[in-house]
Protein backbone atom coordinates (compact mmCIF):
# COMPACT_ATOMS: atom_id res chain seq x y z
CA UNK A 1 0.00 0.00 0.00
CA UNK A 2 2.84 2.55 1.14
CA UNK A 3 4.67 1.09 -2.43
CA UNK A 4 1.39 2.30 -4.41
CA UNK A 5 0.92 5.60 -2.63
CA UNK A 6 4.50 6.66 -3.59
CA UNK A 7 3.93 5.62 -7.02
CA UNK A 8 0.25 7.68 -7.01
CA UNK A 9 1.66 10.97 -5.92
CA UNK A 10 4.71 11.64 -8.46
CA UNK A 11 1.56 10.35 -11.18
CA UNK A 12 -0.68 12.94 -9.31
CA UNK A 13 1.34 16.15 -9.49
CA UNK A 14 2.17 14.64 -13.21
CA UNK A 15 -1.26 15.83 -13.65
CA UNK A 16 -2.05 18.54 -11.70
CA UNK A 17 0.70 20.54 -13.85
CA UNK A 18 -0.35 19.18 -16.85
CA UNK A 19 -3.85 20.09 -16.36
CA UNK A 20 -2.07 23.80 -15.07
CA UNK A 21 -0.08 23.75 -18.41
CA UNK A 22 -3.24 22.88 -20.64
CA UNK A 23 -5.32 25.92 -18.73
CA UNK A 24 -2.64 28.43 -19.40
CA UNK A 25 -2.13 27.62 -22.85
CA UNK A 26 -6.21 27.54 -23.50
CA UNK A 27 -6.51 30.81 -21.81
CA UNK A 28 -5.54 33.36 -24.41
CA UNK A 29 -8.40 31.50 -26.71
CA UNK A 30 -11.03 31.60 -24.31
CA UNK A 31 -10.03 35.22 -23.94
CA UNK A 32 -10.33 35.77 -27.75
CA UNK A 33 -13.79 34.11 -28.10
CA UNK A 34 -15.35 36.08 -25.37
CA UNK A 35 -13.81 39.35 -26.85
CA UNK A 36 -15.29 38.44 -30.16
CA UNK A 37 -18.78 38.73 -28.28
CA UNK A 38 -18.46 42.45 -26.40
CA UNK A 39 -18.59 45.98 -27.68
CA UNK A 40 -15.27 47.30 -27.80
CA UNK A 41 -14.97 49.70 -25.03
CA UNK A 42 -15.79 46.40 -23.32
CA UNK A 43 -12.41 44.00 -24.68
CA UNK A 44 -10.19 45.73 -22.53
CA UNK A 45 -12.40 45.90 -18.72
CA UNK A 46 -10.67 45.53 -15.81
CA UNK A 47 -11.33 43.16 -14.09
CA UNK A 48 -11.57 41.08 -17.36
CA UNK A 49 -15.44 39.81 -17.47
CA UNK A 50 -14.91 36.24 -19.38
CA UNK A 51 -19.08 36.05 -20.00
CA UNK A 52 -19.87 38.76 -21.98
CA UNK A 53 -23.16 40.91 -20.41
CA UNK A 54 -24.65 40.75 -23.37
CA UNK A 55 -23.67 38.75 -26.46
CA UNK A 56 -23.40 40.52 -29.99
CA UNK A 57 -23.57 38.15 -32.97
CA UNK A 58 -23.77 41.18 -34.66
CA UNK A 59 -19.53 40.85 -34.40
CA UNK A 60 -19.15 38.14 -36.85
CA UNK A 61 -21.59 39.53 -39.14
CA UNK A 62 -19.72 43.13 -39.28
CA UNK A 63 -16.92 41.77 -40.58
CA UNK A 64 -17.83 40.09 -43.68
CA UNK A 65 -19.47 43.59 -44.12
CA UNK A 66 -17.14 46.39 -43.61
CA UNK A 67 -14.15 44.63 -45.47
CA UNK A 68 -14.16 41.97 -48.32
CA UNK A 69 -13.68 39.39 -45.60
CA UNK A 70 -15.05 36.75 -48.18
CA UNK A 71 -12.38 37.43 -50.87
CA UNK A 72 -9.94 37.30 -48.13
CA UNK A 73 -11.25 33.55 -46.79
CA UNK A 74 -10.71 32.76 -50.79
CA UNK A 75 -7.64 33.83 -51.53
CA UNK A 76 -6.53 32.18 -48.22
CA UNK A 77 -8.15 28.57 -48.94
CA UNK A 78 -6.67 28.91 -52.63
CA UNK A 79 -3.11 29.75 -51.40
CA UNK A 80 -2.63 27.66 -48.64
CA UNK A 81 -4.46 24.40 -50.37
CA UNK A 82 -2.14 25.16 -53.27
CA UNK A 83 1.18 25.12 -51.81
CA UNK A 84 0.10 22.79 -48.71
CA UNK A 85 -0.46 20.05 -52.18
CA UNK A 86 2.85 21.19 -54.36
CA UNK A 87 4.92 21.14 -50.79
CA UNK A 88 3.96 18.13 -49.92
CA UNK A 89 3.99 16.57 -53.37
CA UNK A 90 7.88 17.62 -54.32
CA UNK A 91 8.78 17.21 -50.50
CA UNK A 92 7.73 13.63 -50.72
CA UNK A 93 9.65 12.69 -54.00
CA UNK A 94 12.78 14.10 -52.92
CA UNK A 95 12.85 12.51 -49.64
CA UNK A 96 12.02 9.50 -51.73
CA UNK A 97 14.92 10.32 -53.63
CA UNK A 98 17.49 11.02 -50.78
CA UNK A 99 16.36 7.79 -48.85
CA UNK A 100 15.79 4.85 -51.19
CA UNK A 101 17.56 6.23 -54.48
CA UNK A 102 21.63 5.55 -54.25
CA UNK A 103 23.33 7.98 -56.49
CA UNK A 104 27.36 9.61 -56.04
CA UNK A 105 26.92 12.65 -53.66
CA UNK A 106 23.21 12.00 -52.09
CA UNK A 107 24.56 12.35 -48.77
CA UNK A 108 26.17 15.82 -49.24
CA UNK A 109 23.73 17.32 -51.13
CA UNK A 110 21.05 16.12 -48.70
CA UNK A 111 23.17 18.08 -45.97
CA UNK A 112 23.71 21.32 -48.12
CA UNK A 113 19.67 21.30 -49.04
CA UNK A 114 19.13 20.90 -45.24
CA UNK A 115 21.59 23.42 -44.34
CA UNK A 116 19.33 26.12 -45.62
CA UNK A 117 17.19 25.81 -42.66
CA UNK A 118 19.77 27.50 -40.62
CA UNK A 119 19.65 30.51 -43.27
CA UNK A 120 16.63 32.85 -41.68
CA UNK A 121 14.25 34.08 -44.49
CA UNK A 122 14.88 37.47 -43.60
CA UNK A 123 18.44 37.54 -45.36
CA UNK A 124 17.33 36.33 -48.54
CA UNK A 125 13.91 38.20 -48.74
CA UNK A 126 15.35 41.27 -50.71
CA UNK A 127 16.82 39.50 -53.42
CA UNK A 128 13.95 36.74 -53.54
CA UNK A 129 11.78 40.41 -53.96
CA UNK A 130 14.16 41.53 -56.51
CA UNK A 131 14.46 38.34 -58.36
CA UNK A 132 10.24 38.17 -58.45
CA UNK A 133 9.94 41.35 -59.46
CA UNK A 134 12.48 41.04 -62.62
CA UNK A 135 10.04 38.33 -63.35
CA UNK A 136 6.90 40.06 -63.16
CA UNK A 137 5.39 37.57 -60.38
CA UNK A 138 5.26 40.04 -57.61
CA UNK A 139 1.40 41.24 -56.42
CA UNK A 140 0.60 37.58 -58.27
CA UNK A 141 -0.73 34.47 -56.73
CA UNK A 142 1.18 32.18 -59.00
CA UNK A 143 4.75 34.04 -57.55
CA UNK A 144 3.88 33.45 -53.97
CA UNK A 145 3.27 29.99 -54.55
CA UNK A 146 6.36 29.11 -56.62
CA UNK A 147 8.41 30.59 -53.51
CA UNK A 148 6.51 28.10 -50.99
CA UNK A 149 6.81 25.32 -53.30
CA UNK A 150 9.74 23.77 -52.01
CA UNK A 151 10.64 23.12 -48.17
CA UNK A 152 14.10 21.54 -46.52
CA UNK A 153 12.08 20.61 -43.33
CA UNK A 154 9.39 19.02 -44.99
CA UNK A 155 11.75 16.77 -47.42
CA UNK A 156 14.05 16.31 -43.79
CA UNK A 157 10.71 15.52 -41.85
CA UNK A 158 9.85 12.55 -44.53
CA UNK A 159 13.05 11.51 -44.92
CA UNK A 160 13.44 10.76 -41.55
CA UNK A 161 10.02 8.26 -41.90
CA UNK A 162 11.31 7.10 -45.11
CA UNK A 163 13.98 5.61 -43.34
CA UNK A 164 11.82 3.32 -41.31
CA UNK A 165 10.62 1.58 -44.24
CA UNK A 166 12.64 -1.60 -44.79
CA UNK A 167 14.91 -1.15 -48.64
CA UNK A 168 13.56 -4.96 -49.03
CA UNK A 169 10.35 -4.35 -50.14
CA UNK A 170 12.02 -1.49 -52.81
CA UNK A 171 14.39 -4.14 -53.67
CA UNK A 172 11.73 -6.61 -53.83
CA UNK A 173 9.40 -4.20 -56.17
CA UNK A 174 12.55 -3.45 -58.31
CA UNK A 175 13.20 -7.28 -59.19
CA UNK A 176 9.81 -7.48 -60.11
CA UNK A 177 10.35 -4.54 -63.04
CA UNK A 178 8.44 -1.98 -60.42
CA UNK A 179 9.72 1.37 -61.60
CA UNK A 180 11.13 4.04 -59.13
CA UNK A 181 7.35 5.75 -59.57
CA UNK A 182 5.42 2.44 -59.10
CA UNK A 183 7.69 2.16 -55.78
CA UNK A 184 7.08 5.50 -54.82
CA UNK A 185 3.00 5.19 -55.41
CA UNK A 186 2.66 1.63 -54.44
CA UNK A 187 4.87 1.28 -51.75
CA UNK A 188 6.37 4.13 -49.72
CA UNK A 189 3.66 6.39 -50.35
CA UNK A 190 0.77 4.36 -48.58
CA UNK A 191 3.20 3.88 -45.29
CA UNK A 192 4.02 7.15 -45.34
CA UNK A 193 0.38 8.21 -44.13
CA UNK A 194 1.13 9.55 -40.56
CA UNK A 195 4.14 11.72 -41.72
CA UNK A 196 2.11 13.17 -45.15
CA UNK A 197 -0.24 14.08 -42.78
CA UNK A 198 2.07 15.83 -40.17
CA UNK A 199 3.44 17.90 -43.09
CA UNK A 200 0.25 18.54 -44.38
CA UNK A 201 -0.86 20.40 -41.05
CA UNK A 202 2.88 22.10 -40.66
CA UNK A 203 2.71 23.20 -43.85
CA UNK A 204 -1.19 24.11 -43.90
CA UNK A 205 -1.04 26.08 -40.62
CA UNK A 206 2.28 27.88 -41.74
CA UNK A 207 0.82 29.68 -44.94
CA UNK A 208 -2.51 30.23 -43.39
CA UNK A 209 -0.89 31.73 -41.08
CA UNK A 210 1.75 33.78 -42.81
CA UNK A 211 1.69 37.68 -42.45
CA UNK A 212 4.74 38.66 -43.88
CA UNK A 213 5.34 37.36 -47.16
CA UNK A 214 1.63 38.34 -47.92
CA UNK A 215 2.30 41.67 -47.07
CA UNK A 216 5.67 42.11 -48.92
CA UNK A 217 4.29 40.80 -52.16
CA UNK A 218 0.72 41.45 -52.64
CA UNK A 219 -0.16 45.26 -52.96
CA UNK A 220 -4.10 45.19 -54.69
CA UNK A 221 -6.63 44.55 -52.46
CA UNK A 222 -8.10 41.57 -54.64
CA UNK A 223 -4.96 39.60 -53.65
CA UNK A 224 -4.54 39.92 -49.57
CA UNK A 225 -5.31 37.24 -47.32
CA UNK A 226 -6.99 36.95 -43.33
CA UNK A 227 -4.22 38.12 -41.92
CA UNK A 228 -3.94 41.16 -44.07
CA UNK A 229 -7.48 41.31 -44.15
CA UNK A 230 -7.58 41.67 -39.89
CA UNK A 231 -5.08 44.09 -40.26
CA UNK A 232 -7.57 46.44 -42.26
CA UNK A 233 -9.67 46.65 -38.87
CA UNK A 234 -6.46 48.86 -37.58
CA UNK A 235 -6.81 52.39 -38.60
CA UNK A 236 -4.40 54.90 -37.71
CA UNK A 237 -5.98 56.75 -34.60
CA UNK A 238 -8.23 53.88 -33.06
CA UNK A 239 -8.83 49.72 -33.67
CA UNK A 240 -11.99 48.04 -33.38
CA UNK A 241 -10.91 44.69 -31.38
CA UNK A 242 -13.77 43.09 -31.41
CA UNK A 243 -13.86 42.98 -35.07
CA UNK A 244 -10.53 42.07 -34.65
CA UNK A 245 -11.05 38.93 -31.80
CA UNK A 246 -14.25 37.63 -34.19
CA UNK A 247 -11.97 37.35 -37.33
CA UNK A 248 -9.43 36.04 -35.75
CA UNK A 249 -12.02 33.32 -34.32
CA UNK A 250 -13.12 32.41 -37.97
CA UNK A 251 -9.40 32.24 -39.18
CA UNK A 252 -9.02 29.54 -36.42
CA UNK A 253 -11.38 27.39 -37.24
CA UNK A 254 -9.84 25.61 -40.55
CA UNK A 255 -7.17 25.14 -38.53
CA UNK A 256 -8.86 23.26 -36.01
CA UNK A 257 -11.11 21.32 -38.34
CA UNK A 258 -7.94 20.11 -40.16
CA UNK A 259 -6.49 18.97 -36.83
CA UNK A 260 -9.57 17.43 -35.69
CA UNK A 261 -9.56 14.73 -38.70
CA UNK A 262 -5.72 14.99 -38.66
CA UNK A 263 -5.08 14.13 -34.93
CA UNK A 264 -4.30 10.47 -35.21
CA UNK A 265 -1.65 10.33 -38.18
CA UNK A 266 -0.38 14.06 -36.83
CA UNK A 267 0.73 11.75 -33.20
CA UNK A 268 1.85 8.79 -34.98
CA UNK A 269 3.96 10.73 -37.51
CA UNK A 270 5.85 12.88 -35.30
CA UNK A 271 6.28 9.55 -33.42
CA UNK A 272 7.90 7.81 -36.32
CA UNK A 273 9.60 10.24 -37.88
CA UNK A 274 11.65 10.71 -34.86
CA UNK A 275 12.80 7.15 -34.53
CA UNK A 276 16.22 7.43 -36.70
CA UNK A 277 18.08 10.39 -37.09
Amino acid sequence: MIEKKKSFIPQLLTYVFLVLITVVTLLPLVWMLSASFKLDSEVFSVPIKWIPETFHFENYARIWQKIPFGLFTFNSFKLTILVTFIQVLTCSFAAYGFTKCKFRGRDTLFLCYIATIAIPWQIYMLPQYSMMQKLGLVDTHLGYVLMQAFAAFGVFLLRQFYQSVPDELIEAARIDGLSEYGSYFRIVLPLAKPAIATLTIFTFVTIWNDFMGPMIYFNSEANKTIPLGIRMFIGQYSSEYQLIMAASVVALLPVLILYVFCQRFFVQGIATSGLKG
